[in-house]
């Protein structure tokens, strides 16, 4: 079965600094809310992420969604992930599930 993530966004005035940013994508602003309330941005900036990226695609990211600075737009990028609904991959992991014997008749 494929797990579910169910949050609301957090009202604008307690969302985090982070998410108040994203002006270009409701849906990043909804994952970062998400992120927030499983404690996942809380703490500390102790990890150092880094990686190479296609300028295109880093100026594209940052336009889409009004973000500026790099480690905000990685933030982004990771809350969105983990936010991730999985229901098309449980959709499609269901077929074949019922039984061809079933009436499905009104």
């Amino acid at each position: 079965m494929a797990r579910a993530v169910v949050a609301s966004p957090a009202p604008a005035s307690k969302r985090t600094k982070a998410a108040s940013v994203v002006t270009g994508s409701r849906r990043i602003g909804d994952a970062l809310s998400i992120a927030e309330q499983q404690g996942l941005l809380s703490g500390g900036r102790t990890l150092t992420v880094r990686g190479r990226m296609p300028s295109r695609l880093v100026e594209q990211a940052k336009k889409k969604t009004g973000i500026q600075s790099d480690s905000k737009l990685l933030e982004a990028a990771l809350a969105s992930i983990v936010a991730a609904d999985d229901y098309a991959e449980w959709l499609i992991a269901q077929s074949g599930t019922i039984s061809k014997d079933l009436d499905l008749e009104f």
